[in-house]
């Protein structure tokens, strides 16, 4: 597809009558198709039909790293990547393969889906990432220091500096750094020092000239500065080079024979028994407390460093020499964050702003959206970061809390940002009498501490805060607000497939529905009542819930597609997700494929599906798209027999989400099913640039005449200038 035949916004903006187009069941299919036992047996008979999650995550990691290599990319945004690569590798360890270790201790270490045992999939993560993060390094020396100093922007080492940077440094060191270091001595009187997890840290091995006894010292680089300090002239220095140059100050007297850089990984997954806990909100503190001092999974140093000083290291934190990764320094590539944020625009990718959907802004206006107006007059599929989020979602909340008509809001909330317009908006309403009902999952992973206190706002506010189903988290993506209006209570749905996070928002692509569709909103208030009370309502008419529906839902529908194809009807089936892993949703497919069904993926992240294998998955490709935004949307089309259905939603194919989450999936109206359409026909071009999986895991990198992301934002764009 062209992108000239794009509509002016990527997406087609007819408007769309509440649920037409829509039948009241999918497209019938008689008899229904059930895979018999011989259909499934030819499936099961091959053995290895799933990667493992772990080494699939792997190759992720690896795409994000090939971004830092593209030359073709901006500079700044390759220094990203690169920063990027380190902190999806940090949360890897932190958590998967933490989880890994601790079954392997515990004795349950049971095979994964892809036959391989913990212990072996465990070996094969070390042996890969030390190849990926010695190629990150080299790209890092050879390839992106050397270009930004082409540039003017320069990252150097202690040795390189004049004079007067020498002098500035010793500036920040006395003023600054000193009066917050605290060198930890190791003797018989101070045990060795407990290490935190990614912290970066400067092992010291000194002298005493009286006794020519020699001691180690600990030295934690503080995080509180930044980690290249600037020099002027947009020169920049590794901070721990400053703090190495001045340790004559922090052990006076002694001499300091040698200095090495080291960082650990721990575990730092959240255990808690919420079944058990008198309150959870305490229990989660207290858990927080301790995560800090999980066991370590992974020791990172400098490839200098001195072997009794590693030695000591390897046997005080009582890591394996598999788990040790000799790295030339600098350590900790997160601090690349700082030097891609330069105010350097040349360097970076092309100005960007939002812009607020067609259907919600009809006519050029100074005034603020009205969207219950617009809502009101058709369904409205939002793109973000395409469609501005602030003049949409934000917007909604915001109007419902300042709308006397409004009576309630109901809301569930996973992550937020820090200084979130969403709390506020909902904070507002309560203070204004409406019924607030919030859904806080105060386990969202590295967040809880930030949603434990808005959660808190939030109740002092006078909101009713709930915090979840025990046993569950509450990720799916709902805002619900009801208006009294002259003919009767109306019902204004928001359903998304991400976060309602303003900030986020501009970086993650998603997709959410605006509607005042009665069906779905009876769904969904049923779902609220759900999450808030005792009613167990488990099937609904629009919506796809787990752990309850999505599976099966997910699973039917691939059945029907057979169905559809062995009648001679149109049948294709094409997913978007961020990962699939889920055993009964590949077997699905696999099925589809031999018998002869279309299958397009579309996964960023992890995928345990193996394409391309013959008599098994000979009709199925798998795609991956990276770049300028995080594509994070949730997509489930399907022909159906020339009558297409689309779903979109929060949940991807992971165990986590169909089984221990709840999860939504919406069924969109008519009018938006095309706008799907047209997006995934964009993606699956052969001519858009993408990343193409083969039979035995690797991933291909396709270089092609258009990036899925670029074309959309030129129809942005095109939209902009002729609106």
């Amino acid at each position: 597809m062209s992108l000239e035949s794009l509509p002016s916004d990527g997406f087609d903006t007819r408007a769309s009558s509440h649920g037409e187009g829509v039948p009241e069941e999918s497209f019938e299919v008689e008899p229904p198709y059930q895979p018999d036992h011989d259909e499934i047996a030819a499936v099961e008979k091959y053995d290895d039909r799933f990667l493992d999650r772990e080494l699939s995550w792997l190759r992720f990691n690896q795409r994000v790293l090939e971004l830092a290599e593209d030359h073709t990319l901006p500079l700044l945004e390759r220094a990203r990547f690169l920063a990027i690569f380190t902190s999806n590798l940090d949360e890897f360890f932190m958590v998967r393969v933490a989880g890994l270790k601790r079954r392997i201790a515990a004795g349950v270490a049971v095979p994964a889906a892809s036959g391989l045992m913990p212990t072996e999939v465990l070996d094969l993560i070390l042996n890969t990432t030390r190849g990926l993060v010695e190629r990150q390094a080299r790209v890092f020396r050879d390839e992106v220091v050397p270009a930004l100093a082409d540039v003017g922007i320069e990252l150097v080492r202690w040795d390189d500096l004049d004079r007067e940077e020498q002098k500035t440094c010793k500036r920040l060191f006395r003023d600054r750094v000193f009066p917050v270091l605290t060198p930890l001595a190791v003797d018989p009187a101070h045990p060795f020092p407990y290490i935190s997890g990614l912290s970066l840290n400067l092992a010291v091995l000194i002298r005493n000239p009286r006794t020519q006894k020699e001691h180690f010292a600990r030295v934690k680089v503080p995080p509180i500065f930044a980690r290249f300090v600037p020099v002027g002239n947009q020169r920049f220095v590794p901070l721990e080079d400053v703090i190495r140059e001045h340790l004559k100050r922090l052990f006076p007297g002694m001499d300091v024979l040698e200095v090495h850089t080291f960082r650990v990984t721990r575990n730092e997954d959240l255990e808690v028994e919420e079944d058990d806990a008198e309150n959870i909100l305490a229990a989660l503190e207290k858990e927080l407390l301790r995560r800090r001092f999980g066991p370590p999974v992974r020791l990172e140093v400098e490839e200098s460093i001195a072997p009794q000083v590693l030695a000591l290291l390897v046997s005080e934190l009582g890591v394996s020499e598999k788990e040790v990764f000799r790295l030339r320094g600098p350590l900790d590539l997160r601090g690349l964050h700082d030097i891609a944020d330069l105010p350097r625009q040349e360097l970076k990718y092309p100005a960007f702003l939002p812009t607020t959907h067609l259907l919600l802004a009809e006519v050029e206006s100074a005034a603020p959206v009205d969207v219950f107006k617009a809502t009101r007059r058709h369904d409205v599929l939002l793109h973000h970061p395409y469609d501005s989020f602030a003049t949409s979602v934000q917007r909604f909340l915001e109007q419902a809390a300042a709308d006397p008509h409004v009576l309630a809001i109901k809301q569930t909330l996973y992550r937020t940002s820090g200084d979130s317009p969403i709390i506020d908006a909902l904070v507002d309403a309560a203070e204004a009498g409406k019924q607030v009902l919030v859904i806080v999952e105060i386990k969202a992973r590295f967040d809880e501490e930030a949603n434990i206190r808005w959660a808190r706002k939030l109740e002092q506010a006078g909101c009713h805060v709930v915090y979840g189903l025990v046993g569950l988290k509450t990720h799916c993506k709902l805002s619900m607000v009801v208006r009294d209006e002259p003919d009767g209570i109306r019902r204004y749905t928001h359903i998304g497939t991400g976060n309602y996070n303003p900030k986020t928002s501009r970086m993650y692509e998603d997709l959410g529905l605006l509607t005042t569709n009665e069906r779905i909103g009876e769904d969904v208030a049923h779902l609220f009542n759900n999450l808030s009370g005792w009613s167990r309502n488990a099937t609904y008419d629009e919506l796809l819930v787990a752990p309850d529906s999505i599976r099966t839902g997910l699973v039917d529908q691939i059945h029907r597609e057979v169905a559809h194809h062995q009648a001679g009807r149109p049948a294709r089936i094409r997913l978007k997700a961020n990962s699939v892993v889920d055993e009964a949703i590949i077997d699905a497919l696999y099925l589809a494929s031999q018998a002869g069904v279309p299958v397009e993926l579309l996964v960023r992240g992890i995928c345990a599906l193996r394409p391309g294998v013959p008599g098994l998955s000979e009709t199925i490709t798998v795609r991956s798209i990276l770049g300028r935004f995080l594509e994070h949307s949730r997509i489930f089309w399907f022909e159906n027999g020339g009558e297409p259905t689309a779903w979109i939603g929060s949940a991807d194919m992971m165990h986590r989400n169909l089984d221990r989450r709840v999860e939504v999936l919406v069924r969109l109206p008519g009018g938006s099913v095309g706008q799907i359409e047209r997006l995934l026909d964009l993606a699956f071009a052969p001519g858009t640039t993408a990343w193409e999986l083969d039979s035995t895991g690797e991933w291909h990198r396709n270089e092609g005449t258009k990036h899925l992301q670029d074309a959309l934002i030129e129809a942005q764009r095109r939209r902009r200038t002729t609106s």
